[in-house]
């Protein structure tokens, strides 16, 4: 935090501009150095030219001035948009490097901001996930978190917390006080429900926000030869999985990524289900079955001429998976209500299974009142804060000094998901999977 910090922040390679960032109690200095005085003003683009420690000049370009605490970080920080040849950023790189700044590394600049209290953690998360963005689901979940939404709803559940801890410390420190009503600790039944209420109404999204930064599981099972890869390369509009009529093909896991309502999907071909005829298909059944315990959304896929593979299905499929009755073009069909008529081969009735996936997506992952929560570990300091929670209520009439101590760990819990308490290796790990430069 002592040293000033220099990074590249747009993408190596050629291009028309190129953007340097430095950051930290030198940059005013270096500024002065490479593009001379006067200093422009504070967040006014500055046309200058850059010279290095000799006097020479690499190049021209604008200059922006960043006083802290004004600044992304908090510290004094400068910008520098150079003509993005990579013999102009090696110059302006170098002069940096000469003049005492060091390069930083991933998530630095972001680091910086949250150590400054310019940001909370859930907030640096919010905008790593903005970078990452590649759905419109993605971009606008992570510019909300990025906003502050998960900060409060996260301040909001500990404020009430604490205020209920007062109810219960005052019987616990004041016991024989006139003025503290007996069995004050009674007074936090009721908030500590309703914060238990709210916690578990987050929890139980079926992790809507996870699955819109990582991706909404679909995963294809039949038997072998029901078309299961002729499907996914339809959905995918490529030859993502081989096709042969040899039975049992797909022996792992084929994966396709799709956008659909805006959101991101992952479809997933599987090995056919039987009787497997060697170790090699025994393995790819049992990491279909697996994977098909652990999706969104289960699609059947059957032969339409045979009802034994529907009966097969039956018992794989669960209320509100999709049955998809394939190979229409090449005869009879087999009766089942609700299921989609297909041919995976030609096309024909793809467009409607295609728009009910979507659909599917939207419902579940549609924004909603509630903020999601986005992260594995959002979702396990939540559990830890709820399970304590639970704990302080059973314990309040009884024993309040453990009772006491139970909302003390909730609120810990709740406090290292902003980053309010010493949590370095969360720390290290969030700001490792930021991009230099940010």
């Amino acid at each position: 935090m002592n040293t000033t910090v220099y990074a590249l922040a747009t993408p190596a390679g050629r291009s028309g501009v190129a953007v340097i960032r430095l950051s930290g109690g030198g940059a005013g200095g270096m500024l002065d150095a490479l593009a001379g005085l006067p200093r422009p003003q504070p967040r006014m683009a500055t046309l200058r030219a850059f010279r290095d420690s000799g006097g020479s000049v690499m190049d021209r370009g604008l200059v922006l001035w960043f006083p802290g605490p004004g600044s992304f970080t908090g510290e004094d920080s400068a910008e520098f948009h150079v003509h993005g040849g990579p013999a102009v950023i090696d110059a302006v790189l170098s002069a940096l490097d000469e003049a005492g700044a060091h390069p930083a590394e991933a998530g630095e600049f972001t680091r910086r901001a949250f150590e400054n209290e310019k940001i909370d953690l859930t907030e640096a998360e919010g905008l790593a996930d903005l970078i990452d963005a590649e759905t419109e689901g993605q971009r606008v979940q992570a510019l909300s978190q990025m906003s502050g939404s998960l900060r409060r709803l996260y301040d909001g559940w500990r404020d009430a917390l604490i205020t209920a801890m007062a109810s219960i410390e005052g019987e616990i420190d004041f016991p024989d006080e006139a003025d503290v009503p007996d069995a004050l600790s009674h007074a936090a039944y009721e908030p500590l429900s309703e914060l238990i209420g709210s916690m578990f109404e987050h929890l139980d999204d079926g992790r809507r926000g996870e699955r819109i930064r990582t991706g909404f599981s679909i995963v294809l099972i039949g038997a072998p030869n029901a078309g299961k890869s002729s499907l996914l390369n339809c959905l995918a509009r490529r030859d993502a999985a081989i096709v042969t009529d040899i039975p049992g093909t797909t022996r792992d896991i084929v994966e396709v990524q799709l956008t659909l309502g805006g959101f991101p999907v992952v479809i997933s071909d599987t090995a056919g289900l039987r009787e497997a005829v060697d170790a090699i298909e025994a393995e790819g059944v049992r990491r279909a079955l697996d994977r098909a315990e652990h999706a969104d959304l289960r699609i059947g896929v059957a032969d339409a001429r045979s009802d034994e593979e529907l009966v097969d299905l039956d018992g794989r499929l669960t209320d509100g998976d999709l049955l998809v009755l394939n190979k229409l073009d090449l005869g009879s069909v087999s009766e089942r209500d609700g299921a989609y008529r297909l041919s995976a081969k030609s096309g024909d009735g793809v467009e409607a299974l295609e728009a009910r996936i979507e659909q599917i997506v939207r419902d579940r992952l549609s924004a909603r009142e509630m903020p999601a929560l986005s992260r594995v570990r959002h979702r396990r300091a939540v559990e830890t804060a709820l399970e304590a929670l639970s704990r302080c209520r059973d314990q309040l009439a009884d024993a309040p000094e453990l009772a006491g101590e139970d909302a003390r760990l909730a609120v810990r819990a709740l406090e290292s998901l902003t980053g309010r308490v010493d949590v370095e290796d969360i720390l290290d790990r969030v700001f490792s999977q930021f991009c230099i430069g940010k």
